[in-house]
């Protein structure tokens, strides 16, 4: 069986999970977005949630732009070219710069500066000045997938994915 007739049923999922968090509730999503249809996006305040191009949102993240407690209602945004961990959590208010990426499990509630890795809760910045690409890839990953995929190929590989 094909598995990328699943990518491409997938990816028209997302696509229209796309357009009606844009065109129905209001948020502010570029098109070029990817996200796990288990990210849950603050439907409170819908108008306040901007996610840049080229950006990942990994499974189970939440992105919020409210909080009821304190009547707090703000604009959270994340930058172009970001990966967002899964399971992270993005608290109200926050700036997520261009090119950032968030651990898995990470609460981020303070803003990140741009080219900066954050990890934890409350997450804290781990490295800054890290160039990365589309997705919150870094520069040199799309020759070290072909470089595994071809010794995968070639049997090279030990049975844990490493090179033996």
């Amino acid at each position: 069986m094909d598995l990328n007739k699943f990518l491409r049923v997938r990816n028209i999922v997302v696509a229209v999970k796309r357009t009606m968090l844009t065109k129905f509730w209001g948020m502010d999503i570029h098109p070029s977005v990817q996200f796990s249809l288990s990210t849950r996006f603050d439907k409170t305040y819908p108008k306040g949630v901007h996610v840049a191009e080229n950006t990942y949102i990994a499974f189970d993240v939440a992105i919020l732009a409210h909080d009821r407690t304190r009547g707090m209602y703000r604009h959270t945004r994340i930058g172009k070219n970001c990966f967002i961990g899964a399971r992270s959590l993005i608290m109200p208010g926050v700036t997520i710069g261009d090119e950032c990426i968030v651990g898995a499990g990470s609460v981020v509630v303070k803003d990140v500066p741009f080219r900066t890795i954050v990890a934890g809760n409350p997450a804290v910045p781990i490295k800054t000045g890290v160039p990365l690409v589309a997705y919150g890839a870094y520069e040199t990953a799309d020759a070290a997938r072909s470089d595994f995929w071809a010794k995968e190929n070639a049997g090279l590989n030990g049975a844990d994915g490493r090179s033996s």
